[in-house]
């Protein structure tokens, strides 16, 4: 059977364009994907946090979210310089990713507020208690010991009447700022109870599930 010349050239022009459109939607991908990374801290922004949180929720009704706020960062800033906090941010970063290990995806909301989410909530209270301890290790930066504590809260999924990432999300906010102003260094971490949700979730950590 003899191919006609013209589809010959027809078939492979076809082809060297998929090739190139595959390409060109690779590198946007990739693109897109650092996008959603943290550039200082290596975390996942809110958006690319999200959509894997979202994932890990799904597939194991026994996640657990959690809510970071450094304390004492902001003397740290004004002191030092933004040098020296953005040393501390990347070390708060570097000891979320270590904490979650392959169990869990850490990110970083904005500023000093960090976010996890969990896929087993088993022995959460002792794995909080661990974060906060990993959280208070000075910080060395060019020979000064730089040292902040963090507020935690956490939400168990399987605890709420609503099993969904944004509930989870406001629980556990909740249950930070409770902790927040009557404690020091993160000696103190709070367990949002089911009930939590029952009162008005935060919009600043309503995410679309």
């Amino acid at each position: 059977m003899t191919t006609h010349p013209a589809l010959t050239l027809q078939a492979l022009t076809s082809l060297a364009l998929a090739v190139g459109w595959a390409l060109h939607a690779g590198r946007l991908y990739r693109r897109l994907d650092r996008s959603r990374r943290d550039p200082l801290t290596g975390l996942w922004t809110r958006d690319g946090w999200t959509r894997r949180a979202e994932r890990v929720i799904r597939r194991h009704p026994r996640a657990a979210v959690l809510l970071a706020d450094l304390d004492g960062f902001k003397p740290v800033n004004d002191r030092h310089g933004h040098e020296a906090g953005d040393a501390v941010l990347a070390a708060a970063g570097e000891r979320l990713t270590a904490w979650c290990g392959a169990h869990g995806v850490a990110g970083r909301l904005g500023g000093d507020e960090f976010v996890a989410v969990l896929d087993n909530d088993e022995r959460l209270d002792d794995r909080l208690a661990d974060l906060a301890q990993l959280l208070r290790e000075p910080v060395d930066h060019h020979g000064l010991q730089l040292t902040v504590g963090a507020s935690i809260g956490a939400a168990r999924l399987a605890a709420l009447p609503e099993p969904t990432l944004s509930a989870a999300l406001g629980a556990a906010d909740q249950a930070m700022y409770q902790v927040k102003g009557r404690t020091r260094r993160g000696r103190r971490l709070l367990l949002a109870p089911a009930f939590a949700v029952l009162r008005s979730l935060s919009h600043r950590f309503r995410l679309a599930a």
